[in-house]
């Protein structure tokens, strides 16, 4: 049996869907879904626009870094700038990139590379992550934070930021998935 073969096995049938909550940033959407075996259910998954992960370097190869709150876990959490990929950027998400890393750092690069396109979390959401490494970059933007947003912009040696991803002082998915893409190509 080849891999199309089992694909077909496996798949599920969407028969119908609908939002059932919306909220700034995402959607909870139920698909009403058969099984491969016949039955039929419904299945809820966080449904959101693609985003873009930006691990941007310094001239000095430091890493800006930012602080931000995060309410789902109750604190301050370290991590790199991210956000949605709007509409009109759906093309080019380098420019995406650029975006992000201008309102939440204030920081500008001088290139952009793609490290890596992931699905964090596609057992009960359809994000998908835009990894980039920018490089040259200088704070010469004006930072432009959404009204829900707290954050705190720090630089920091690199290899301190590769030290905490490896013993664990940093939990963001989001930045050790870029860290650890970034000694894999870079490094």
């Amino acid at each position: 049996m080849d891999d199309a073969d089992s694909a077909d096995e496996l798949a599920w049938e969407t028969l119908d869907t609908e939002i059932d909550y919306r909220c700034p940033g995402f959607d909870v959407r139920r698909d009403e879904v058969r099984f491969p075996d016949g039955e039929t259910d419904g299945y809820h998954y966080v449904d959101e626009a693609p985003a873009v992960v930006v691990l941007p370097l310094t001239p000095d190869g430091d890493a800006v870094v930012i602080d931000e709150w995060r309410q789902a876990v109750g604190r301050v959490n370290r991590g790199l700038p991210a956000g949605s990929v709007e509409p009109e950027d759906a093309d080019d998400l380098e420019r995406a990139a650029a975006r992000e890393l201008a309102e939440e750092t204030g920081y500008e690069a001088d290139a952009f590379e793609r490290l890596t396109t992931v699905e964090p979390t596609n057992g009960m959401a359809d994000s998908v992550h835009h990894h980039f490494l920018a490089t040259g970059c200088e704070p010469t933007a004006e930072r432009d934070l959404d009204h829900n947003e707290s954050i705190a912009v720090e630089t920091v040696p690199y290899d301190d930021l590769l030290e905490a991803v490896v013993d664990e002082g940093l939990r963001d998915g989001r930045t050790v998935t870029a860290v650890l893409w970034y000694e894999l190509l870079y490094r």
